[in-house]
């Protein structure tokens, strides 16, 4: 596994905590019927197809429950898994993997679950690139940003002091005019990128005409969104239009063809389906 990995800051913290609130360390069960000699050994099985996320935080689980535990990746975060591939082996002490096992799956298959949702969308979207956005689970949300990564997608914006995104709520409460607003916005980013959420074709052209980086059209599909999207890019060839909007990965195929150059989905991390993973044991004698 690539220890190096781009989020890989702050994974022993996160991990701590996750084992924490599983009582890991005091796992009442298996000290009740596993001797504290005992060793095991583990293997990790895809039990779906998908793609691979998260090894990191598996690996720190597994780490933290027994130091000297001997771990062997044998796919990484990217890594396509089919139904019946091994992902890992280990070997260590029985009651270390056992305190393990849980938070390590856990993490295991929610992120992996986020990598796959994104390679499929990536797949409908052709050269439309596929963004995530800040719908991720509180405290999850590097570890998050990764897996859409390791899915062949992209990151927006990671916090509220990255980039600055005009919404509905800012023009709403700003008190002053749309494209004063944007203009505002754009005087005080201090280089940093300014992206404007449209829902109309004047909209856009006002927050383009004021020098936004990129245009948001949100709530926007159909012939409507293609209308939109032509009217904008013959008076702006070079504006960068993103689609948004609850998109679903059925919708996206789409979007190349209007001319869009990006489409945001919070589904890639607010409800996705974590990919079937086991954790199977074996006594070593």
């Amino acid at each position: 596994m690539n220890r190096g990995s781009i989020y890989l800051e702050g994974v022993a913290s996160t991990v701590a905590l996750a084992l924490e609130e599983d009582h890991a360390m005091a796992d009442a069960t298996s000290g009740a019927v596993v001797p504290s000699s005992a060793r095991a050994r583990a293997e990790i099985v895809a039990r779906a197809n998908g793609v691979l996320s998260g090894c990191a935080y598996a690996h720190e689980a597994l780490v933290q429950c027994d130091p000297s535990m001997q771990i062997h990746w044998l796919k990484s975060d990217g890594s396509a898994v089919v139904a019946g591939d091994q992902v890992l082996t280990c070997e260590g002490s029985a009651i270390g993997i056992l305190a393990a096992e849980r938070t390590a799956l856990n993490f295991l298959q929610q992120l992996s679950g986020v990598a796959t949702q994104t390679a499929l969308a990536v797949a409908q979207a052709g050269t439309v690139r596929v963004l995530d956005t800040r719908k991720t689970v509180p405290l999850h949300r590097d570890a998050q940003k990764a897996a859409v990564v390791h899915g062949g997608g992209e990151n927006h914006r990671r916090d509220l002091e990255d980039q600055l995104l005009l919404k509905e709520n800012h023009f709403a409460l700003s008190g002053m005019s749309y494209a004063a607003t944007v203009e505002a916005a754009i005087a005080q980013a201090m280089g940093r990128k300014v992206g404007v959420e449209a829902e109309t074709y004047e909209q856009a052209q006002e927050a383009l005409a004021a020098g936004a980086a990129y245009v948001l059209l949100d709530n926007l599909k159909g012939s409507a969104l293609r209308e939109v999207a032509g009217r904008l890019l013959e008076e702006f060839p070079l504006a960068e239009l993103e689609a948004s909007g609850g998109y679903s990965i059925d919708e996206l195929s789409g979007l190349a063809g209007m001319g869009l150059h990006r489409v945001s989905i919070g589904g890639l991390t607010h409800s996705v389906p974590a990919l079937d993973l086991s954790m199977l044991l074996q006594p070593v004698t």
